[in-house]
């Protein structure tokens, strides 16, 4: 297994792994057009966020994508770890090798070396299988509570 940054030749693949994500959560559905334009808004800005994408045999079946932001009450870089998702079939394969923990641990390590010193990620309320996985990561749930209001 090897882990790269992503680029705009890998968005087919991200596409296809961001419709496994898309048809477990409540609040989106996959839209390849809008999936297509964000990720090239990402790859194309390293700024704006990184995409970390895990390769096995060659064949991409995994991703993580980490948005910046800077944080007035920590005075530095912060992100947001958004669209992390493994190939079903890739999860918890029969060699012991576990493809989601080294991804995330590989996104934490990236983040580090780009001066990052919080990490935020949401996950789906009913969700409890991910909540389990990002604790056993470190992960610890904010008194913090998300909202959104949607300008589209």
């Amino acid at each position: 297994m090897s882990i790269a940054i992503a680029t705009e030749a890998d968005i087919p693949a991200l596409c296809h792994l961001l419709g496994y994500l898309f048809a477990q959560e409540a609040e989106f559905e996959a839209d390849i057009e809008a999936q297509q334009q964000g990720l090239k808004m990402i790859i194309r800005s390293p700024q704006v966020g990184t995409i970390l994408l895990s390769r096995q045999q060659g064949r991409i079946v995994g991703m993580v994508s980490l948005l910046y932001s800077v944080s007035t009450a920590l005075g530095g870089r912060v992100c947001m770890l958004e669209d992390m998702v493994v190939a079903p079939e890739y999860r918890r394969l029969e060699d012991g090798s576990h493809i989601g923990t080294e991804l995330l641990e590989q996104a934490v390590v990236y983040a580090r070396q780009q001066g990052v010193l919080r990490i935020t990620l949401l996950t789906d309320d009913d969700n409890i299988a991910a909540q389990r996985f990002y604790q056993r990561q470190g992960f610890h749930f904010s008194t913090m509570q998300a909202m959104r209001k949607s300008l589209v």
